[in-house]
């Protein structure tokens, strides 16, 4: 193996539960010797996991990985990322306290980052041939209703937009709540993907690895042409969309701290305004408008309709507030 040394160092510190040693299943025999890093990464690119999915899995793991029992000295990033696949198995098997001590680690984080978190973990477990131990479950995050900008909150952020420094912001609002691009599709949107005569783009290996095809209002097309001469101004090194003053591609979050100076400029806080809301605000004004579920899955490139029926929910809300709002002008009406 040419590592002996480090195996016998860890087996001093990790007592098993049970007697013989975990195993590698079939698979992963020939490549025991292998670097971890670079074949769990290629296994993550054959499933066809997004590289967003990719980088969060590798924060967990990286974590769950570094995490020391007791007596143990701190791990190294070379030593962690230079493991073999027979090392990593030794150091995160299931019974030996360490994935104990990383999901008690975990306690003060949301109900979904653990979820993510253990959902990461649980692949991994599962790539080495591990069972996933019963007392380790996932927390109950309950129903969480996507969050959305009223009507006039809106219409602040639209404005200011329009009067933004930065003309890129205007665009990057615009076709948001036009077309319900998650914020790292619009990053990576390039001029061929885009059709301005049939007013369309398509979305090249979105979340989970799919295409699909996002439509556009005359709206987009006049914000688009006006910021083309500007994108061209900035001498892009790229066919990207949107692109920085350097001219490089426009990244999340970049966005997202355009996203704050936005809601200051607004005067509304700056939780309240993300691009993942305004594409929240993209779907629920579809649905009041009459879009079926369907469709608006298809649009916002949900894999489950289940998903996108939380929307349904939303409109619920929605309904209630015109309600009382209605009868309150009623009663003042009467007054």
């Amino acid at each position: 193996m040419g590592r002996e040394p480090y195996r016998a160092k860890q087996r001093a510190v990790q007592q098993r539960l049970y007697a013989d040693g975990p195993v590698l299943p079939p698979r992963l025999v020939t490549r025991a010797h292998l670097p971890w890093l670079a074949c769990y990464t290629t296994q993550l690119q054959t499933e066809g996991k997004s590289v967003n999915t990719q980088k969060s899995y590798m924060v967990a793991l990286r974590h769950l990985i570094e995490m020391p029992l007791p007596s143990e000295n701190i791990l190294s990033e070379t030593d962690r990322d230079g493991m073999s696949v027979e090392e990593l198995l030794e150091r995160v098997e299931p019974f030996n306290g360490r994935l104990d001590l990383w999901v008690h680690s975990l306690i003060d984080r949301s109900p979904s980052t653990v979820k993510a978190r253990l959902a990461a973990a649980n692949h991994l477990m599962n790539w080495l041939g591990q069972k996933w131990p019963e007392h380790l479950v996932r927390p109950k995050s309950g129903k969480k209703l996507p969050r959305t900008l009223t009507s006039r909150e809106l219409s602040m952020v639209k404005e200011a937009a329009s009067c933004s420094e930065d003309p890129v912001t205007n665009l990057v609002v615009t076709m948001i709540l036009d077309t319900g691009l998650r914020v790292s599709e619009l990053c990576e949107l390039s001029l061929s993907d885009i059709d301005l005569h049939d007013h369309s783009a398509m979305v090249i290996d979105g979340k989970g690895g799919k295409d699909r095809l996002v439509l556009f209002t005359q709206a987009t097309v006049a914000t688009i042409l006006a910021w083309l001469p500007l994108r061209d101004a900035r001498v892009p090194q790229g066919e990207h969309l949107l692109v920085t003053k350097a001219g490089t591609a426009l990244q999340s979050r970049t966005i997202q701290r355009m996203m704050d100076r936005l809601a200051d400029e607004a005067g509304i806080p700056r939780g309240r305004l993300t691009p993942h809301v305004l594409r929240h605000n993209f779907a629920t004004g579809l649905l009041e408008r009459g879009a079926d579920l369907v469709s608006i899955q298809r649009l916002l490139g949900h894999a489950s309709i289940a998903t996108t029926r939380v929307y349904l929910e939303i409109s619920d809300q929605t309904l209630r507030e015109i309600y009382k709002r209605a009868q309150t002008i009623d009663i003042e009406d009467e007054s």
